[in-house]
């Protein structure tokens, strides 16, 4: 029998939030080997222990972080760490991920997974200074913002730990918000933030220093050697992430005419030059602030003649900027800073108001709206204001005035106001800075993401933009469902294995599988990796199924697959979807509808049922 030699602690910690008790358990090898560590393994635990049809937002609903077996390694990036637990923004998975330094600690502490199970009585937050848990009252901290939170749990615990909180839109269980780590590293996606807010947990403190153990020195050396040697030589890891930060990317999205622009109605900018990682660098640049053990260093410290704080990132001088039609950059990353105080999610934020210009501007809201906007900024609301940006993201913090609608991100705000079609979603989950009628691969990524419209899950943009690890046509439908199913299973160990990635652009699966090996000394090669991940994709598809999402959910707005742009490098480009559906459903082995068929989980071991937790 194959046993683990190193990677985990291979214990789990139970936070019982109704009476402050706590539990420790083991996890069975046999789920570790099937599903790693982080994202595959938090979904796994959610899938076994939650039950059907949870209110999102209720008692029962479980949150979960997880590390990752490469976590204290030192391997390139290796600091990523997920969160887990059912949506309350779009009712299916949960999952999202976020580097900095906290993952790290977290498994510094001797704890591979925490599970936050019920509600907290009063606000509190937990500190694990190593294996030791206290649940302290965190009252004094409630209605904080995350960077006055962070400074005095630092102040209160150790200054050397490490700190995932929520600001008030979290308290206030926003849909759209987010948990943050050290002032700027967003668990961004999906309303995390809010399912933490609805346990009354305020905030996770960690700090340990108790070393994972790892199998072979030796051979993780080589690893990491091979490794640190391609992603210092592939152009994008070498140098552009790390001089321009993500935002490297706008001139090059946006010169192919798929830079979506006020709300999706346009494909390309006139003013992108104005948000430029160029432009970035040369205004408000101060220095690089790399993940823990990240040779690329892509997060950046920014500081405006007021203000200073991380990011802007590319995703948000998108949403907060392109998609609302507004180029003035001091304003753009001053309600950056706004969504990383109050804990929101950039994405979801500049495209919730970018819908409402554009319900505006239609004259589709109600006069009750129309009012309650002139009284939030003097004014009617319209595509280039962005004075008005800065104010919503604020207001929508507080979840206050119409802040307290856009909160509710843009597929609730469309539907309040009867025009559905005009929020630019999938699932419930807001689309992000690639337009899919420019890139036909995204396109089919973007409607089948488990988690709703994300391009992290399979960033085919890689090869139709980048050309990298080599270039395809674009705007051709050939060889896309493979495409996309393949970067779909290598991403999902890729997130399991708890590392960044951006070190696809320069490492592939045989790289992954070989340093997943040495650490934990049983050998796993590149097909048996890619079955991982097409175990852990299929298992979140299960999930959804499970909540009641059927085919009619991987689909994209009504607008990218009817309406074309007049002009640009996407002129007259429209996404037929339902062919290459079909062809990705048959790929992965599912029914028409999209149901895995009982052939396939056999093949991936996923008919067994029950729990798989034991207790110590």
């Amino acid at each position: 029998m194959k046993t683990i030699k190193g990677g985990y602690h291979n214990k789990l910690l139970r936070i019982n939030l109704n009476n402050h008790t706590t539990a420790i358990e083991q996890i069975p090898e046999d789920i570790l080997l099937k599903f790693i560590g982080g994202r595959g393994l938090g979904v796994k635990l959610l899938f076994d222990e939650l039950p059907p049809k949870v209110d999102p937002l209720g008692p029962e609903n479980k949150l979960l972080f997880v590390t990752a077996p490469l976590h204290g390694s030192n391997a390139a990036t290796a600091s990523r760490f997920s969160v887990v637990c059912k949506s309350p923004l779009t009712g299916a998975i949960g999952e999202t991920n976020s580097g900095g330094h906290f993952g790290v600690d977290l498994k510094n502490t001797g704890y591979d997974v925490l599970v936050f199970e019920g509600v907290s009585k009063n606000p509190c937050y937990v500190f694990l200074n190593g294996e030791k848990v206290e649940i302290r009252d965190a009252s004094k901290l409630w209605g904080k913002k995350t960077n006055d939170t962070t400074d005095i749990l630092l102040q209160e615990t150790d200054s050397k730990a490490g700190v995932a909180c929520i600001g008030p839109a979290g308290e206030q269980k926003m849909p759209i918000s987010s948990i943050v780590n050290e002032k700027g590293h967003h668990s961004g996606r999906t309303g995390v933030g809010a399912v933490m807010g609805s346990k009354n947990l305020k905030a996770i403190v960690v700090i340990g220093s108790t070393d994972t153990p790892y199998n072979n020195e030796d051979e993780l050396k080589d690893a990491k050697k091979e490794w640190q040697t391609f992603i210092g030589e592939a152009p994008l890891t070498k140098d552009t992430l790390k001089e321009y930060g993500t935002p490297a990317l706008v001139s090059l999205i946006n010169d192919r005419g798929a830079f979506p622009t006020k709300n999706f109605q346009e494909g390309h900018f006139a003013n992108a030059e104005s948000i430029t990682g160029e432009t970035i660098k040369e205004l408000y640049f101060v220095r690089s602030q790399p993940c823990k053990a990240c040779p690329i260093g892509c997060a950046h410290l920014s500081r405006t003649p007021e203000r200073e704080g991380k990011g802007p990132e590319f995703e948000t001088v998108w949403s907060l900027g392109a998609a609302c039609f507004v180029h003035d950059l001091e304003k753009i990353t001053h309600a950056n800073y706004n969504c990383n105080e109050y804990g929101i999610d950039t994405i979801s934020a500049g495209s919730s108001i970018a819908c409402a210009m554009e319900l505006s501007e239609k004259g589709l809201l109600d006069k009750e709206a129309y009012e309650q906007i002139r009284k939030d900024i003097g004014r009617d609301l319209k595509f280039g204001d962005a004075e008005a940006v800065v104010t919503l993201t604020e207001l929508m913090g507080k979840v206050e005035g119409f802040g307290k609608v856009l909160s509710l991100g843009s597929m609730r705000l469309a539907q309040k106001y009867g025009h559905p079609e005009i929020a630019m979603q999938v699932k419930g989950l807001e689309l992000p800075a690639y337009d899919p009628r420019g890139f036909y691969g995204m396109s089919l990524s973007l409607a089948t993401s488990n988690r709703g419209a994300c391009h992290l899950k399979a960033y085919l943009v890689s090869t139709e933009a980048l050309a990298t690890p080599f270039e395809i046509n674009r705007f051709t439908d050939k060889g896309k469902p493979g495409l996309v199913k393949l970067y779909q299973d290598l991403i999902s160990t890729i997130d399991s294995m708890g590392v960044c990635i951006f070190t696809s652009f320069a490492l592939n699966p045989i790289h992954y599988a070989n340093m997943l090996s040495a650490v934990i000394g049983i050998t796993i090669d590149s097909t048996e990796l890619l079955k991982i991940g097409e175990r852990i994709w299929t298992l979140e598809k299960l999930f959804n199924l499970r909540e009641g999402l059927t085919r009619k959910d991987d689909t994209l707005p009504s607008r990218l697959l009817n309406e074309s742009y007049s002009s640009g490098h996407s002129k007259g480009v429209t996404v037929n979807l339902n062919p290459l559906l079909d062809k990705y459903y048959q790929l992965r082995g599912w029914s028409k509808e999209g149901v895995p068929t009982e052939e396939k989980l056999k093949e991936l071991d996923l008919l067994t049922e029950g729990k798989y937790l034991l207790n110590k």
